[in-house]
């Protein structure tokens, strides 16, 4: 997962070398998560993952994600070339994500929820190492560290995890066919009142998560700059923004299976939409900003594995499958929105106002999950724990 954000880690690098617009930083993420919902849907219509092994899947996509990486640093592409490239990136790391989720969940069945919560920490980690590698010594942190090193070096981390995978990783005693991707069923998925409350709360995560992942290192690098702070204290205090919510998503998981889906979910997005609140306040302190953006980086991730296990369990069983494919491909595509509107409002008005654009999110996803905790089919979640 480090190919996901290893050219948004880079951004400042980029912005010197090929004199980025703000539209083109934001593509650069945004470049991603189009490019996933393009594998995910097609992964979903083929049903490619059933066919050839999820496994399998995974180290083919991860192979060929490296090499799309690398490709970005090695062949000296113009910009539009890059963010083609970060498109293929991220329909290969449609291969990597999904199929990795089903592996677990073969492997598991009481504890699922906190065995997808520590999978969804290990993508935290994974999607914060790039700004890892900028901050390094061996990377060159005392200037700007090379940004071809830095894609070198996720490329790197993703073909030794095809190696794992190929070598140690097989389906568990728990493997079952996938519940199947029917185009006839999307309607179905979306007027199932719970399934919707359910997705509605995922898509104001959504709203909110991948801008906060996408610009917040940068909005620390800006605030440590303009106190006169040192740089690579940024990088570092970006990288654990990201990575503190791999604790996150794996002390929800367990919570959430003892305590309730909604309970943890509204409890997650009320923290981080109070820190889309705060942010602009404190921006001008780079000690209480990091403190701030390390509670944000806890809570935001927090509660995302827990929107598609809630689906999973109100869904119709026969289109569990639609239903998941449908979340996950509305939810990047809001996303895209975010990313892309963050960069004028930060133009226009600073990083003070930016992010203010992302309370509406948690907001919404507050109120969907309450009145799903209101309903009776939310006696369905999590073995009775609403």
């Amino acid at each position: 997962m480090a190919l996901w954000f290893s050219a948004s880690a880079v951004v400042p690098q980029l912005r010197v070398e090929y004199a980025l617009s703000g539209a083109q930083e934001a593509w650069l993420t945004v470049g991603v998560q189009v490019g996933f919902v393009v594998g995910a849907l097609s992964l979903a219509l083929s049903n490619l993952t059933d066919r050839v092994g999820a496994h399998g899947l995974f180290c083919v996509s991860a192979l060929l994600g490296a090499a799309c990486n690398a490709a970005a640093a090695f062949c000296d592409v113009p910009i539009a070339m890059l963010l083609v490239l970060r498109g293929a990136t991220g329909v290969c790391l449609a291969g990597v994500y999904p199929p990795a989720m089903k592996l677990v969940a073969t492997w598991t069945r009481r504890d699922r929820g906190l065995a997808i919560g520590v999978l969804v920490g290990a993508l935290t980690v994974g999607s914060a190492v790039p700004h890892l590698f900028n901050a390094l010594p061996f990377f060159g942190a005392d200037g700007m560290p090379p940004w071809r090193t830095v894609l070198y070096a996720s490329s790197v981390l993703a073909v030794l995890a095809a190696v794992v995978v190929a070598v140690a990783v097989r389906e568990g005693p728990y493997a079952t066919p996938s519940a199947p991707f029917q185009l006839r069923y999307i309607a179905r998925a979306l007027s199932d009142r719970p399934t919707r409350l359910a997705n509605f709360g995922y898509l104001g995560h959504m709203w909110e998560l991948y801008a906060v992942w996408t610009w917040v290192p940068l909005a620390l690098l800006a605030s440590y700059e303009a106190a006169g702070w040192s740089a690579v204290g940024a990088r570092w205090a970006g990288f654990a923004t990201v990575a503190v919510g791999a604790i996150g998503c794996v002390l929800a998981g367990r919570l959430a299976d003892r305590l309730g889906r909604t309970t943890i979910t509204i409890a997650s997005l009320a923290i981080s939409g109070s820190c889309c609140l705060l942010a602009g306040l404190v921006f001008q302190d780079p000690l209480l900003f990091t403190l701030l953006c390390l509670v944000w980086g806890f809570a935001v991730v927090a509660d995302s594995a827990q929107f598609s296990a809630a689906v999973s369990e109100l869904a119709d069983p026969r289109y569990v499958g639609t239903a998941l494919t449908t979340q996950t491909s509305l939810g990047f595509l809001l996303s895209v929105i975010t990313i892309s509107a963050i960069a004028p409002l930060r133009d226009a008005l600073g990083w003070e106002v930016a992010f203010l654009l992302l309370v509406p999110g948690p907001i919404f996803g507050i109120l969907s999950m309450w009145r799903l905790r209101g309903l009776p089919e939310a006696s369905k979640l999590a073995s009775g724990n609403r």
